[in-house]
């Protein structure tokens, strides 16, 4: 009988909304083991000792590298400016990596670490859900099936309900240095979205507008971005968070050669639209809802995808295919942006 694999275990470093989603999905994940929290608020100790019990908690980082059990995975998913060094103190350490969107605020920081995990032979995971929700990867296989053919327009639109029971007075979120902006926080995974299917863009201007934000952030809460395709085409990229009380839409709008479609609900979750030659849409399987963080959402809950894909990864390197590569490519991306904000 063949001996079974041991579980990969997780060590999470940062416990708020989306690092307690990691951990509840790390506990629940065969073939997974959670052996460590990590997080500087005193006050989450009490709950999370109840909802993950005989799970150690430690106040830093630097406490657990120091004295925290065995782990094979870092979980980083704290403030976006504490991403790139926390996963390069794991890597240091001996440990695999996954990080929470974005992969840094600076590209430089972003390929250091994905360099660094190359030096010490362990491997770097960036957050990309929205790959793994079906009308995203459906588009993908399309594209390049050629079904759609020189591609002509691209529109991405978000417009989300961001206020201020998301920015917080005293809250990292908002705020340049550690937050690093809209595109960052919210969007990033919109941008990567982007550059997975149709590559690299070119030629960027925008305009950067704060409509309603001024009292509760330090940059823009909407965008208007165009660019060209390097490979053919054009698109805008059109942002908001400034829609009032709750979310409105995620689109993506595709004008082809071969014909149109359009990717549309809350979180990209639906085949609005799809009028292709010679074509008949099949039938896609269905969309994980949104992840709730009380007042306000988030996009897909696509994490239990992601974290399967980790444990696969790390008990077969040589099947790994996902890696924080494009994650460089998707700051760099923001960072070009953001360059026109002046």
């Amino acid at each position: 009988m063949a001996e079974s694999l041991a579980a990969v275990r997780f060590a999470v470093c940062g416990v708020g909304h989306i690092g307690r989603r990691h951990a509840a999905l790390v506990a629940r994940q065969a073939g997974a083991q959670l052996v460590a929290l990590i997080d500087t608020d005193p006050a989450i100790a009490a709950s999370l000792a109840a909802e993950f019990p005989d799970v150690p908690f430690f106040m830093s980082l630097a406490a657990y590298l120091a004295a925290g059990p065995a782990a094979d995975v870092l979980t980083v998913a704290t403030p976006n400016h504490l991403h790139a060094p926390q996963a390069l103190a794991g890597l240091h350490h001996g440990l695999h990596v996954v990080i929470e969107k974005p992969l840094a605020l600076r590209a430089a920081d972003a390929q250091a670490v994905v360099d660094a995990a190359a030096r010490v032979g362990r491997l770097a995971f960036g957050v990309m859900q929205n790959r793994y929700s079906p009308p995203a990867r459906w588009l993908k296989q399309i594209y390049e099936e050629g079904r759609l053919g020189q591609i002509y327009l691209v529109q991405i639109n978000c417009f989300w309900n961001r206020d201020a029971r998301y920015y917080r007075p005293g809250s990292w979120r908002g705020t340049h240095m550690q937050d690093g902006g809209t595109l960052f926080t919210q969007f990033s995974h919109f941008i990567d979205l982007l550059y997975w299917v149709f590559g690299d863009i070119t030629n960027i201007t925008a305009r950067f507008y704060d409509f309603n934000h001024q009292k509760i952030t330090e940059f823009e809460d909407s965008g208007l971005v165009t660019f060209e395709l390097v490979r053919g085409g054009a698109g805008t990229l059109q942002y908001s968070t400034a829609v009032w009380d709750q979310n409105l839409e995620s689109s993506l709008t595709v004008v082809a050669e071969h014909g149109s479609l359009r990717l549309g609900g809350q979180y990209l979750d639906q085949v609005v639209s799809c009028h292709l030659r010679d074509y008949q849409l099949p039938v896609l399987p269905p969309t994980n809802p949104a992840n709730q963080y009380g007042a306000y959402q988030g996009s897909a809950a696509n994490h239990v995808h992601v974290i399967e894909d980790i444990v696969q990864a790390v008990r077969h390197p040589t099947d790994a295919v996902t890696n924080a590569s494009d994650g460089v490519k998707v700051v760099e991306m923001i960072e070009r942006i953001y360059r026109l904000r002046g």
